[in-house]
């Protein structure tokens, strides 16, 4: 930047414009290689991966002998030479000749080259002509500011001197020693790159050696059209295939499969919400059922006894507890009259012909709510108060019993 204005008054105002030009240009070619689309396949869909893997399972069906792992690779032959077709166990295909995989992209990229950290994309047949305009452009601005950095500080350095040129432009000498190291790495790059476009190669087949002379006098790039401007003029000069990936498309979402209606329980392929939705409902529904067998009675006798006739003065009902009998040993209360009397015997002995009469239902008998579930909390607890109630009228009259036997006595 500070050579510029002292370059354009001393020589000429057109070495500005053309590094600007030179800048712009690399730039442009830079972004191209970086957002473009380097040739991605498109990764087959379940239904093709499926399609394909039953052709392997076919093709190996069909040798004889024992078990053998599957074919993973397909043999075309190309210009007379034999190329195998690898499968991508990502992408589930079979890669088309020159392609391969990136790790870093994952994706399989046609006429793989590399992966170019410094782009921060793969380098395929998409974009690889603005890759190599983008470094044959870097060369020539590296090699134009390393030449008039120079020029900058010798013409400085016979007006003033050398040392007092570096301390009016320190900016130039950074510069200088800036670009002097990274023009050998630059321009080795763009040589070796022309070298594959002559040959018509890829970095990938250049590295593994894959038509290389060492494998066998037979052995040639298929690919190669025999003349070194011919495999130029493919290489930058031809049409730009279309790209495969649907950019615009969208993504179609998964369709869950409808779960059909059942008694309480969840099928398979249904959500947690319609589970939950059909338990909230059984619950209403039964609550509703156990609310109207609430109002039916329990009991079920032959002649309806009153409440009235079944007390005894200073003996509980049939419907209080008795709290103060306990079981093995029946001991009578104290608030009961001297059982010696005849007359005691005879007010006892009518309660238990009477209570004979009495029918109580079993827990089976009792009605039950329609289409309650037999294992839902409602159902025991409506049991559980039968039966409740059946063990307690069972325990007063067993109290009455012994307390008989005791007045015999």
């Amino acid at each position: 930047a500070g050579s510029c204005p002292y370059l354009a008054v001393k020589i000429t105002p057109a070495i500005p414009v053309v590094g600007g030009i030179l800048f712009f240009f690399v730039m442009g070619t830079l972004l191209r290689t970086s957002f473009s689309d380097p040739g991605v396949l498109p990764r087959a869909t379940p239904d093709e991966a499926a399609d394909l893997e039953r052709q392997i399972d076919i093709a190996n069906g069909s040798s004889s002998g024992g078990y053998r792992s599957p074919p993973r690779t397909k043999e075309v032959i190309i210009n007379g030479q034999t190329v195998k077709l690898k499968y991508c166990f990502t992408c589930k295909i079979f890669r088309p000749p020159r392609a391969s995989h990136c790790s870093l992209c994952d994706n399989c990229v046609e006429r793989f080259d590399h992966h170019c950290p410094w782009v921060g994309n793969c380098v395929g047949k998409r974009n690889y002509r603005f890759f190599y305009m983008f470094i044959l452009s870097l060369s020539f601005l590296t090699v134009f500011i390393f030449a008039f950095v120079i020029t900058h500080v010798i013409l400085r350095s016979q007006q003033t001197g050398f040392l007092n040129a570096i301390k009016d432009s320190p900016a130039s000498v950074l510069e200088a020693v800036v670009c002097f190291f990274s023009v050998w790495s630059i321009v080795g790059l763009l040589g070796f790159h022309t070298y594959l476009i002559s040959s018509n190669q890829t970095t990938n087949e250049d590295i593994k050696g894959s038509w290389s002379n060492k494998r066998g006098k037979e052995n040639y790039n298929p690919y190669s059209y025999g003349n070194i401007f011919t495999n130029c003029c493919v290489a930058l000069c031809g049409p730009v295939s279309p790209s495969l990936i649907d950019r615009r498309g969208y993504v179609q979402p998964d369709t869950p499969q409808p779960a059909a209606p059942s008694n309480g329980l969840a099928t398979y392929g249904a959500t947690a919400s319609q589970s939950d939705m059909c338990d909230q409902d059984q619950c209403i529904q039964s609550t509703k059922f156990v609310l109207q067998a609430a109002a039916t009675p329990l009991l079920q006798s032959e002649p309806s006894l009153a409440s009235d006739e079944l007390h005894l003065s200073g003996k509980p009902g049939l419907g209080t507890p008795c709290a103060s009998l306990t079981l093995g040993q029946p001991t009578p209360p104290s608030s009961m009259p001297n059982l010696s009397a005849e007359a005691g015997l005879t007010d006892i002995l009518p309660l238990k012909e009477e209570h004979v009469g009495h029918q109580f239902l079993t827990p089976e008998e009792a009605p039950s709510p329609p289409r309650l579930l037999a294992g839902s909390p409602l159902a025991h607890s409506r049991t559980a108060h039968v039966l409740g109630l059946a063990s307690q009228d069972a325990l007063h009259e067993d109290s009455v019993r012994g307390l008989v036997k005791l007045s015999s006595v």
